[in-house]
């Protein structure tokens, strides 16, 4: 497996080690890696939103697993991130109802207003912009994902002024 390069700080606090512990507390002693997504989420957004193999190789220790049990589950989900994205990761669904409905074009729309393709992050750190399975909302396509929120029957002109939006730091990530 390949290894990449970016380096991130492993700060495990006693904050974020208190809510694993709680998280911990949910399952029985002897099956720890039953808890790895739900530590792998709160991991993860207290890491600016990725998991370097180090951090996930920690995941791995607290568990008392091996970290290609972490990796496996890292690599698979779409939800978990291996390198640094931008603070604003446009999540669109591109399944079919999407699809149908122009999610391609909006993808490349946005791709092209950023200055960026999709998969990279914008020069400043504040946009990612990906392409994900079904995000459950094929009512309401096309729609993407920000943060915990779903933004749905976009257009370009809905685009903008999501962008617009999260430049001016209106659009909040999670619903904590």
């Amino acid at each position: 497996m390949e290894k990449y390069i970016y380096k991130q700080d492993i700060n495990i606090t006693p904050e974020l080690m208190a809510r694993i512990n709680e998280l911990l507390s949910h399952y029985p002693e002897d099956k720890k890696k039953s808890a790895l997504l739900p530590v792998l989420h709160e991991v993860q957004d207290a890491h600016d939103n990725w998991l370097s193999y180090e951090l996930q190789d920690k995941v791995a220790e607290i568990l008392e697993i091996k970290p290609i049990e972490v990796y496996e589950v890292v690599s698979f989900y779409t939800m978990f991130n291996q390198k640094p994205i931008g603070k604003y990761m446009f999540e669109f669904c591109r399944t079919s109802c999407c699809a149908t409905r122009g999610v391609e074009d909006l993808m490349d729309y946005t791709c092209n207003k950023l200055g960026i393709k999709e998969g990279e992050t914008t020069v400043d750190g504040m946009f990612t912009v990906v392409g994900v399975e079904c995000l459950g909302a094929c009512g309401y396509a096309p729609m993407m994902q920000i943060g915990d929120f779903y933004h749905e029957n976009l257009n370009q002109e809905k685009v903008d002024q999501l962008i617009a939006d999260c430049r001016a730091g209106k659009i909040t990530l999670h619903d904590k």
